[in-house]
């Protein structure tokens, strides 16, 4: 696996997208969307120019449906994430996983950055990378996902309209963009429904878009596995970062919690380091 993520992340990096093919049995998208179809069908459309008058969206699938967890673990999809994202953090996190439909009629969405719903520097590191997966093929037409090549280079640029690719992808297959590529979903010109899934991740010190924690809570949360409860935010950022009464937030999954609890430390190698020097030293100073 490890030549197929180098060769992804190099185009991600070159490119700002890349495909990977048959990344999934179709069999399973198949199955997500008969499980996701009664939420599709009760979703109003959405409100507001940039989500889309002609647009459903909604979120928290890992509560909807088992076979969300196939796409949010996907092993490769995961570590070509890490690789992109792991030089900014010490994990990463799950930052949405939501349904889009986009219904006949629908105009082409603003084009725009993921990155930009934070406001850190640009240019400098990625804050996330997003993963498409369609659940129908994906064409121009049909309002499948616009993306501008080589936009993650320059975070001012506005780049003409005739300059966006849209790849053809279908079920099975990974779209993955950073949240630096200029991008944004098709104007749908068919007379059929286009269903999408995205799976997005970022930097593991981030709020994210989609608050896992409300999202999925510790009685929903529980019953996942300790990665999946982990990337969906129940574990700590080092240093110290996102604790509960000084530690782990994976406390909150187990069968009782203690009403008094010690902080313990959650450091990176080299600040524990640090610390033990620190105190070794004022001991001996003593």
């Amino acid at each position: 696996m490890s030549a197929r993520v180098d060769r992804a992340a190099a185009r991600l990096l070159r490119d700002g997208h890349c495909v990977v093919e048959r990344a999934l049995d179709p069999a399973i998208l198949s199955g997500l969307e008969r499980d996701l179809a009664p939420v599709f069908a009760a979703t109003p459309h959405c409100q507001g120019d940039f989500y889309g008058a002609r647009t459903k969206r909604f979120g928290g699938l890992l509560a909807r449906s088992p076979l969300a967890a196939s796409l949010v673990q996907h092993p490769h999809v995961l570590a070509t994430v890490e690789r992109l994202l792991l030089p900014w953090c010490d994990r990463i996190a799950l930052n949405l996983t939501q349904a889009v439909e986009i219904h006949p009629g629908a105009l082409p969405q603003l084009p725009h950055r993921d990155q930009d719903m934070w406001a850190g520097p640009k240019g400098n590191l990625e804050y996330l990378v997003n993963v498409m997966w369609p659940l129908a093929p994906f064409t121009r037409e049909n309002g499948g996902t616009r993306l501008w090549p080589g936009s993650h280079l320059d975070p001012d640029v506005v780049l003409p309209e005739d300059e966006a690719i849209v790849p053809e992808v279908s079920p099975g297959d990974a779209l993955l963009f950073l949240g630096s590529t200029l991008h944004g979903g098709g104007g749908n010109r068919s007379e059929m429904t286009r269903r999408g899934i995205i799976v997005s991740y970022c930097l593991g010190w981030l709020k994210p878009f989609e608050l896992q924690w409300l999202v999925y809570p510790p009685a929903v949360a529980r019953n996942f596995p300790p990665e999946l409860a982990a990337l969906v935010g129940y574990a700590q950022h080092r240093p110290n970062l996102g604790n509960v009464e000084g530690q782990c937030p994976s406390i909150l999954l187990g069968d009782a919690l203690p009403r008094h609890m010690a902080a313990i430390d959650a450091l990176r190698p080299g600040q524990a380091e640090a610390a033990a020097a620190f105190v070794a030293a004022q001991i001996e100073a003593s």
